[in-house]
């Protein structure tokens, strides 16, 4: 697979060649998670997220000509030598398709729309946003017109390919609305090495939806997601995990055609409990979920039962809760966010999100 993004147009020296560019690139959150990892950075089982719109990475690279290559990272204006060793090392593991950077120094400026530590997968939104800069150079030193991707500017395949070397998850952020990533039966054309848009293929409410994200904690997690995908490989329950998540595709890729939001709902929660339950199941075992991201729990299916709005929740690989309802209820649900939920929140704090477009280019 990896052979086919080899361009012989790389070859010798570098000319005269600098320049700025910039991409902003949302996070998401999965309805059927990605836990587990085989070969080099590819799921154990396939994974349907939500594109977001508000909570985003914006990231800008100034490149010119080098002897050699050079680079420096910063984050909201400072530098930041431990996330840019992870992009550096990204860049020299990949450099058989990107020689050109051999040449070069790059300048690295991120930052996110979204506070640190707030449950939202920066790792997903900072290195899609980087990787579709890093392509956006090389179209342009090979003089390739923008095309094959709508509006994106860059191949969306690739950068869905080259997102997920850089950081798994990070494979979906770049298509609009929703994206399926890994092999599945029940959809022509999914992969493991890249995600595929599901914009096309789902019932219009689900284009509606929010996503208000509940923070119960703002601490750094006490496990990395990197280390519980490491822990699946011991789990006496990944086999069966699975086969229930090729499954949930199956159904849930369904309901997302039909707009059935029961099946939606009940596909939606039970895939954020299982997430949490191999967590306390694995070897070191690990809990995430604070007391009140249970309350939240309880309030929401609550609400749900007695008001019969069709609301749900889902979990990241943390405490915090995220909020899903169609766009025609938000007036109730942000109602009960705010006079019953925002209590159960640390500081009353919630980030309200929508379903978004994908990536948009800063620098067009």
């Amino acid at each position: 697979m990896e052979n086919i993004w080899l361009n012989e147009a790389y070859k010798g020296e570098v000319p005269d060649f600098h320049g700025r560019v910039g991409w902003a690139c949302p996070s998401n959150i999965a309805l059927v998670k990605y836990w587990g990892k085989k070969g080099k950075q590819l799921p154990q089982n396939p994974s349907i997220s939500f594109t977001l719109s508000e909570c985003r990475s914006e990231t800008f690279v100034t490149f010119e000509k080098a002897d050699r290559f050079g680079f420096s990272f910063f984050f909201e204006g400072k530098e930041n030598p431990a996330f840019g060793a992870k992009i550096e090392r990204f860049l020299l593991e990949n450099q058989a398709f990107f020689p050109f950077i051999n040449q070069l120094n790059l300048k690295v400026e991120s930052r996110n729309t979204f506070p640190h530590s707030s449950g939202i997968a920066s790792s997903a939104s900072s290195m899609s946003a980087f990787v579709m800069c890093l392509l956006d150079i090389e179209y342009q030193f090979a003089g390739i017109e923008h095309q094959l991707a709508g509006n994106f500017g860059v191949n969306a395949q690739k950068a869905s390919y080259f997102s997920r070397l850089a950081s798994g998850s990070a494979a979906r952020s770049v298509f609009p609305a929703m994206a399926l990533w890994g092999k599945t039966e029940a959809y022509k054309g999914s992969s493991d090495e890249y995600a595929v848009s599901l914009e096309n293929d789902i019932h219009p409410v689900f284009k509606t939806y929010h996503d208000s994200i509940l923070i119960v904690s703002g601490e750094t997690k006490s496990v990395s997601s990197r280390a519980g995908h490491a822990l699946m490989e011991g789990n006496p329950y990944a086999p069966a995990r699975y086969a229930q998540a090729n499954e949930n595709i199956k159904n849930l890729l369904s309901a997302l055609k039909s707009g059935d939001l029961d099946t939606f709902i009940n596909i939606t929660e039970s895939e954020a409990l299982q997430l949490h339950a191999l967590m306390m199941c694995s070897n070191p075992s690990f809990i995430l979920m604070k007391p009140n991201t249970l309350n939240l729990i309880n309030e929401i299916r609550r609400f749900r039962e007695e008001t019969k709005t069709p609301v749900c929740f889902t979990l990241d690989a943390g405490p915090n809760v995220h909020l899903l309802y169609p766009d025609n209820e938000a007036k109730k649900v942000e109602k009960f966010i705010k006079n019953e939920l925002v209590t159960f929140c640390n500081q009353g704090r919630w980030i309200a999100d929508h379903v978004g477009d994908g990536p948009k280019n800063l620098l067009p």
